[in-house]
């Protein structure tokens, strides 16, 4: 396997059942997509090879598309894991090669995945993942950098931190930094901080996420 041409499929289903049809509320789907990257880091199991793979140069893509109804039952026919999350459910599917996805997640669309908290979520638990306040993403671009931030908090963390973790069901919460010079402060701490390629969206280098817990804090070099 080639990991530097691998990519890791997250599919949110954009539809949740209630008196009527309607989508998940955004910060439950972008804590579902982390909470799903990180249940397959903890235990890959028959996916051990293509995960290994995947991670082994460092280049961790993920891409997000959106199902619903018989999308949804076609995507939950091929192999993966569904993490559902207060109202939202990821299902994340083993790495898969760039250019030769299954046949069922390829034609599921990439674009358009806008979701909107109708309520403010609950208060926040550590580990949190703060995306920088001041760029502006699709619920499927902030879904696949939060996975980001949760997999270099994970990378960062040992043996003992990352059981404590999994004592906790791997949650994690995700919030807007309040300010930007709040965001600044973190990204100076130490703290995992994703830095986006610039493939969507917006501009090379950017930082969109730090993750932030007591024991990440300086664990990373800041370069």
């Amino acid at each position: 396997m080639n990991s530097e041409l691998y990519v890791l499929p997250l599919v949110v289903r954009i539809e949740r059942a209630g008196p009527t049809v309607s989508p998940p509320e955004r910060t439950d789907a972008l804590e579902a997509a982390a909470m799903a990257v990180l249940s397959l880091l903890d235990d890959p199991g028959e996916w051990a090879a293509e995960v290994h793979a995947w991670q082994s140069t460092g280049k961790i893509r993920k891409v997000v598309r959106r199902a619903r109804g018989a999308e949804w039952r076609r995507a939950l026919a091929l192999p993966g894991r569904t993490v559902e999350h207060r109202t939202a459910e990821v299902r994340v599917h083993p790495p898969v090669p760039l250019d030769d996805w299954p046949r069922d997640l390829a034609r599921l669309q990439v674009s358009g995945t806008e979701l909107t908290d109708t309520a403010p979520p609950p208060p926040a638990e550590r580990p949190i993942l703060w995306a920088n306040p001041d760029l502006a993403m699709s619920a499927g671009k902030a879904m696949a950098q939060a996975g980001h931030a949760a997999q270099l908090a994970w990378w960062a963390s040992d043996a003992a931190e990352r059981a404590a973790w999994r004592e906790r069901g791997l949650a994690v919460s995700v919030r807007a930094a309040p300010g930007r010079g709040d965001f600044d402060s973190l990204v100076a701490a130490g703290l995992p901080v994703v830095r986006d390629a610039g493939f969507t969206e917006i501009e090379p280098g950017s930082c969109t996420f730090v993750a932030e817990a007591p024991w990440l804090l300086g664990r990373v070099s800041r370069s």
